[in-house]
């Protein structure tokens, strides 16, 4: 199972949506989620018929966290040009495992 990791820290377990399907089933159709899901390739995310409030990191192609915003349900997100991909955790997560703009993430196995 892949880790997400800070500061050579893990800060939780990590699903990767890397494929078209995936990337386009997303969270959707979940209660929840333990840990965070990647969607790589992604410059924005939507929340529609999602059924909970989510966190989202844009990431660069380094991973580093370039912007943050927390998403209700029915929404369409911000579209960043230098994102290379998304990270998505239950709304709170972000902030209680520290995870902040400008922060370098790691994925390890």
């Amino acid at each position: 199972m892949p880790w997400l990791v800070r500061d050579a820290h893990v800060v939780a377990s990590l699903e990767i949506a890397d494929t078209p399907t995936a990337r386009r089933v997303g969270l959707l159709g979940r209660d929840g989620i333990e840990g965070a899901l990647l969607i790589q390739p992604a410059r924005s995310v939507h929340t529609m018929r999602m059924r909970f409030a989510i966190d989202v990191a844009h990431l660069d192609r380094d991973l580093t966290v370039i912007s943050i915003t927390r998403m209700s349900p029915w929404r369409l997100g911000r579209w960043r040009a230098k994102a290379h991909a998304v990270l998505e955790s239950e709304a709170g997560c972000l902030r209680a495992w520290g995870v902040d703009v400008g922060d370098q993430l790691e994925i390890r196995e």
